[in-house]
This record gives C-alpha cells, sequence and structure tokens, in this order.
C-alpha cells in the first residue's frame, strides 16, 4: 500500500506540470482489468498519432492513481478528458470510435 501512495504523489507532480503545459492533453483514464479499455486503447493510439502535432496523450490508470482519478471523479472507465492549460475542456466516459473521438477532440484544438 505504501508504495501505491508514493507512485501516485509522483505521479500527481508530473500530472499537475503536464496537463498545465501548453499543449493541449488528452488524458485516459483505464483500468488494467477493464476490457472496454482494452478496445479503446488501440483507437487512443491511432487518435494520438493522427493529432500529434495538436495533443499529448497520457494514460492514467485509476487503481494505482487513486490521488488523480478522485480529484476529478472518474467512477466509470474508460474516461477521456481533454485538458488546456490544466482546465478541462471535455470529458467522455465509454467507447468512442477512432471518428467520433478526433471529431469531439478538433472543437477544442
Amino acid at each position: 500500500m505504501r508504495h501505491d501512495k508514493q507512485v501516485s504523489k509522483f505521479m500527481k507532480g508530473n500530472f499537475n506540470n503536464i496537463i498545465n503545459g501548453d499543449k493541449a492533453v488528452l488524458v485516459d483514464f483505464h483500468a488494467v482489468w477493464c476490457q472496454p479499455c482494452k478496445v479503446q486503447a488501440p483507437i487512443i493510439k491511432e487518435v494520438a498519432a493522427a493529432l500529434s502535432d495538436k495533443l499529448r496523450v497520457i494514460k492514467i490508470d485509476v487503481d494505482a492513481n487513486r490521488i488523480v482519478s478522485t480529484r476529478y471523479h472518474i467512477s466509470a472507465v474508460p474516461t477521456l478528458a481533454l485538458f488546456k492549460k490544466g482546465e478541462i475542456v471535455w470529458r467522455e466516459s465509454g467507447l468512442l470510435s477512432k471518428n467520433q473521438l478526433i471529431t469531439a477532440l478538433n472543437k477544442f484544438l
């Protein structure tokens, strides 16, 4: 348990630095046991490649990073959140196709 707390504190510091940067950040809140998350993962990789000039993508395991997932009230996985300058500008839970995700993100990029 102590190790998890240390990982969470470390991730929280890095997480804040990442989401407060100049580039938009898509956060994939997921869990290793989550089957829909496994389906969403390759779609997110494709979107990350397609929008790499406008967007950074990171994955947050909600079980390993409870502080961050609690802070943003993540109660379902997968949940995707788009941050700009530290603020959530878009958020969606559940599976999204590549086209749905790119369409949603482009409104904010």
